[in-house]
């Protein structure tokens, strides 16, 4: 049984606390915890809370439900540009970027703990996160290309990071499946739990860095961010931009249109 007491419930959001360690739950199990704009609010108010609490040091990212975070919530629509294109960049830029780039600039470790599945925008989330552990049947999705777009939220940076460009072209053209046990086994995530397990496993492993040398662990952080992620910002600028003009095409309002309706998507590659 989990010792947090609740610090706040948000709209979309869980902010909990045991001791030194702080649990942000995304809280919309009945859709698979799909990030729309509530989402984003109540996730930079959280972290907001956790960054000014000094006696919070160590935070633990997870999901309520069956899911970690399906992604983007498609169903929701996209607001239009000028020219009546889906406006991703704006989405990317307001909705996205700033929760993505929190996590890797707060100086406390973040655990992102995987119970199911962390697709498209969602993947990168957990990706952002310093240490990751999932359960055995969770899985890491890069669902983009199933709708005629390209990897965001900072993946197409974070996973070659971990695992090397091979495996990000193929998470990345290929739009499968990484489940937990072959996740563990390229390097993507730090260590994989049986599915009743994670929580425990998570748990325990914020509570150890709750407990550690929090500037220790701030300036490690600083030092693998200046080596692995120093052209982060400019990373997201080019994903935003690139995602722009596959907004544009029609395979992505094919791409989309498909998946709302539930059948296979007749690409064009226009």
């Amino acid at each position: 049984m989990s010792d947090y007491e609740l610090l706040h419930a948000y709209e979309t959001v869980n902010l909990q606390r045991a001791g030194g360690a702080a649990r942000i739950e995304l809280n919309r199990p009945d859709k698979m915890n799909a990030w729309e704009a509530t989402l984003t609010r109540d996730l930079k108010a959280a972290f907001a809370r956790v960054a000014e609490d000094d006696e919070l040091r160590a935070v633990l990212l997870t999901g309520a439900g069956r899911g970690f975070c399906s992604g983007a919530d498609l169903s929701a629509g996209f607001d239009p540009t000028p020219d009546g294109k889906p406006d991703l960049q704006t989405s990317l830029h307001e909705r996205y970027h700033p929760v993505i780039t929190t996590i890797r600039e707060l100086p406390k470790p973040v655990v992102a703990a995987v119970n199911g599945g962390a697709v498209g925008v969602g993947c990168s989330l957990a990706l952002a996160c310093d240490l990751i552990l999932c359960a055995e049947s969770a899985y890491f999705l890069l669902a983009f290309v199933n709708i005629g777009l390209v990897p965001d939220g900072g993946s197409s940076a974070f996973i070659p990071a971990r695992v090397g460009l091979t495996r990000a072209l193929e998470m990345a053209m290929l739009g499968e499946r990484v489940h937990g046990p072959k996740a563990l086994e390229w390097g993507l995530v730090n260590a994989v739990h049986p599915d009743g397990e994670l929580q425990a496993a998570a748990d325990a492993l914020a509570a150890r860095l709750a407990t550690g040398p929090t500037l220790s662990y701030a300036g490690a952080k600083r030092q693998l961010n200046a080596w692995a992620y120093a052209q982060l910002q400019q990373q997201l600028e080019l994903e935003a931009a690139i995602q722009q003009e596959q907004a544009a095409t029609r395979d992505f309002i094919e791409g989309v249109t498909a998946f709302l309706q539930k059948r296979p998507a007749a690409f064009e590659g226009r």
